[in-house]
């Protein structure tokens, strides 16, 4: 097949998406399939005319502008921009003979089902947030409160957009009506695949719940794939990072990272270990004045390449995930699982579809209860070794890139020959 996927990151400079998007990209190229990769850039200055080439993929890069001013912003890279993208992407998969398009994210989501629809091929969407059911794609009502958001109406979006706004966030109630417009147009787009992926189950399970535009859509479940492998074999023959046992977070610094219940955690387990933060964010300053004043000892390492990362994680005691947004599926997470280190973590969206509570990690519903995990792990070296074998052999069976990428294969065959018919 010649498969066009339009992406919103790719490496090598990006985050989990991106890196899950490459694996699925290696793992069809693999196979035997012809990739055809788009990327947009959009922001307050020109992008790039071409993206920069990984392992053998030359993204296509299209540009487009937005200011940067809140609300704006929004407006000019989603109702602005999809129209423009549109265009590029159905003018390109015509150029290129495309079989099938694959969009992303939410950038590239509502744009690439438009192409596709008006060339006839089929087209899929992978869902790996929430941008269709949250306009700031977190369900955080507040940052505060332990519970998300139930539902989304406009009397909850009073209540969302006061941490985002700050002292100023009345003057932002005018735009709630254009915030539920934004919704309605992602999620009546998103109807128009073929087939939408979630990538849990959580998040499976809110499409269907909260956007009844979706109920005749196909909606399957495919995990993100990782090249367990190819983590291994990246961190064979590293050496530690600080010779002392240590414990580990690795994400960004803020708050639907739930790392302001990190510090807590660790108190909470008296733990005698140092703990390494790796990432950044806006909380990182507050985070380090907590950490002076707990006098525990908090490592903060900032951001790293993927390959000391995972070095990091290789050498690790114990893992602690403390998030407070409803996780989709994260890669920290898959990769931990990947190289054996045993797992501390809030049960959050699709969280418990990688740690098994009690058989490949521990899950927690509180700040105590999760600091309670980790003493438990920190003086437990026999429960961290079965945890971490565990989690081994179930990403191997579950989220490897091999079985993962059969899955994705097997439903563009499905709607290749529905379409056909």
């Amino acid at each position: 097949m010649r498969v066009l996927i339009a992406t919103d990151a790719f490496p090598p400079l990006c985050g989990g998406s991106g890196w899950s998007t490459y694996e699925l990209a290696k793992g069809l190229r693999a196979r035997g399939h012809q990739l055809l990769i788009v990327r947009p850039r959009v922001g307050p200055g020109p992008a790039a005319a071409q993206a920069a080439e990984y392992d053998g993929f030359r993204p296509v890069a299209f540009e487009g502008w937005a200011p940067p001013v809140p609300f704006l912003r929004n407006y000019f890279k989603n109702e602005r921009f999809y129209r423009r993208f549109s265009v590029f992407l159905r003018d390109f998969a015509r150029r290129h003979a495309v079989d099938l398009v694959h969009a992303q994210h939410v950038l590239t989501g509502p744009p690439s089902i438009a192409a596709a629809r008006t060339l006839g091929v089929p087209v899929v969407c992978t869902i790996r947030d929430y941008w269709p059911v949250c306009y700031w794609s977190d369900l955080i009502l507040d940052p505060k409160a332990e519970g998300l958001c139930p539902g989304c109406t406009a009397g909850r979006m009073t209540q969302c957009i006061r941490p985002h706004g700050g002292a100023l966030w009345p003057l932002a109630i005018p735009v709630i009506p254009y915030m539920r417009a934004n919704l309605s147009l992602k999620r009546r787009s998103l109807a128009g695949a073929d087939a939408v992926i979630a990538v849990s189950g959580a998040i499976a399970a809110d499409l269907r719940s909260r956007a009844p535009e979706l109920r005749a859509t196909r909606i399957e479940m495919i995990h993100n794939p990782v090249d367990v492998a190819g983590i291994r074999a990246q961190v064979e023959g590293a050496a530690r990072p600080m010779a002392d046992a240590y414990a580990l977070f690795v994400g960004k610094l803020e708050p639907n990272k739930g790392v302001s219940k990190l510090l807590a955690a660790i108190e909470r387990a008296r733990l005698d270990w140092p703990l390494v933060v790796v990432g950044d964010g806006s909380e990182r300053t507050r985070l380090e004045e907590s950490a002076r004043h707990s006098g525990r000892d908090v490592r903060f390492v900032g951001w790293r390449p993927r390959e000391e990362v995972l070095t990091w994680l290789r050498f690790a005691e114990l893992l602690i995930f403390p998030s407070h947004g409803p996780e989709s599926l994260s890669r920290v997470l898959l990769e931990a699982s990947a190289l054996g280190v045993p797992i501390a973590a809030m049960e959050t969206g699709g969280t418990a579809d990688i740690v098994v509570h009690e058989e490949t990690g521990l899950l927690s519903h509180s700040v105590d209860a999760l600091g309670d995990d980790v003493a438990r792990l920190r003086r437990d070296e026999l429960l961290r070794g079965r945890l971490g074998g565990a989690a081994r052999r179930r990403v191997e069976r579950t989220f490897d890139a091999a079985v993962v990428v059969e899955q994705v294969e097997r439903l563009y065959r499905a709607l290749l020959v529905r379409r056909s018919r």
